[in-house]
């Protein structure tokens, strides 16, 4: 064999054992598992027994999620704790992660907490991406609501601005019901008294217009 057909074969090799995901067990991860197993990629999350990775995040992604948290972080109650990116255990094989959650500052346990119970979760937010579309405005919304997850927040692209459904849960019905759709501006009273101007996520830090 040739040397560079071998250093072929290992660079293979090399790559292979990178990206060696690890192998289920019967029926399926469970939630707790989602703390125990290595090298798994940042911002993995766990559906249906499932493990699911996320896509390199887009422009938009980023630009509406630092907005959007950034606020919460100003507009919400001193004793409201704004969380971005960190999971919430739904069930034995449910551990999804929402881009944005606000919880109650006591719900906080410490340093090394990394995941919140959907009791504690006041409001959910999800910006739609093209990788996570159906979990995105379908599963993960079931979820939370089956969870019990008050007011949750979709938000999608329009124009390269962000559109914001807004739900609140029906609990005759334990699901979610749409209570505005929300272009250009979002104004709400529940869980807490928000305004954002949604077009501010394409203006320059330090600008007026």
């Amino acid at each position: 064999m040739s040397a560079a057909a071998e250093g072929r074969r290992v660079d293979r090799d090399d790559r292979e054992e990178q990206y060696a995901f690890p192998v289920p067990p019967p029926g399926g991860w469970t939630a707790d598992d989602l703390d125990r197993i290595k090298g798994l990629p940042p911002h993995t999350e766990l559906i249906d027994g499932g493990l699911f990775f996320a896509s390199p995040q887009t422009d938009f992604h980023m630009a509406a999620l630092r907005l959007l948290e950034n606020a919460l972080v100003r507009q919400a109650p001193d004793d409201l704790y704004v969380v971005r990116e960190m999971t919430t255990k739904l069930g034995e094989r449910d551990r999804p992660e929402p881009d944005l959650m606000v919880v109650p500052w006591r719900a906080r346990t410490g340093p090394e907490q990394t995941w919140y119970a959907p009791d504690d979760i006041l409001l959910a937010v999800e910006i739609v991406s093209d990788e996570s579309v159906q979990r995105d405005r379908e599963l993960k919304p079931r979820k939370y609501a089956a969870a019990g997850i008050r007011h949750f927040w979709r938000v999608e692209k329009n124009d390269g601005l962000p559109v914001v459904y807004v739900y609140e849960l029906d609990p005759a019905t334990h699901s979610y019901a749409v209570t505005g759709i929300h272009h250009n501006r979002l104004k709400v009273d529940v869980p807490c008294p928000i305004e954002i101007d949604l077009t501010d996520v394409e203006r320059r830090r330090g600008t007026g217009d």
